[in-house]
């Protein structure tokens, strides 16, 4: 059946989940975590926490650099993805207008990447954040969230 034939006018579908739809509310999750994760080590330095910064230390020298508030942005980050999960899985429009937000949001900072000269992370994060946004904006996902 198609997607046209699910939807009645702007109405969610009661139908199946779109495919991809739990990868993407455990992706806000895991940003959520990791965003946490951040502020933590950020507004605390000098813990054990820090060993994981050895996969990005030029994030973290960076990001040092600026001191203890450098977290405080974090701390936003990691509420604004985990509200966007809640959301996305109690399939709440607010939710996913927050996610398309939050990855758009991405998308402008991966084009600045390029902008500045970052050409392979620029390219990369547009690419990955392009496809999410692409795949957050179709009719079967978008429609498939309730609107209160």
């Amino acid at each position: 059946m198609s997607v046209s034939k699910q939807l009645v006018g702007d109405q969610p579908s009661p139908g199946r989940r779109p495919s991809g739809f739990s990868a993407i509310g455990g992706f806000f999750f895991f940003g959520a975590a990791m965003a946490t994760y951040a502020a933590l080590t950020l507004l605390w330095p000098g813990t054990t926490l820090d060993r994981l910064w050895k996969l990005n230390p030029n994030a973290h020298l960076q990001l040092a650099a600026m001191g203890r508030a450098a977290g405080i942005p974090f701390i936003a980050l990691a509420l604004a993805l985990l509200f966007a999960g809640i959301g996305w899985f109690k399939r709440c429009y607010w939710g996913w207008l927050l996610g398309v937000v939050i990855i758009a949001t991405n998308l402008t900072g991966d084009f600045v990447n390029i902008l500045l000269g970052e050409w392979l992370k620029g390219l990369l994060g547009v690419s990955i954040a392009g496809l999410l946004l692409f795949y957050l904006t179709r009719p079967r996902v978008r429609l498939y969230f309730l609107r209160s």
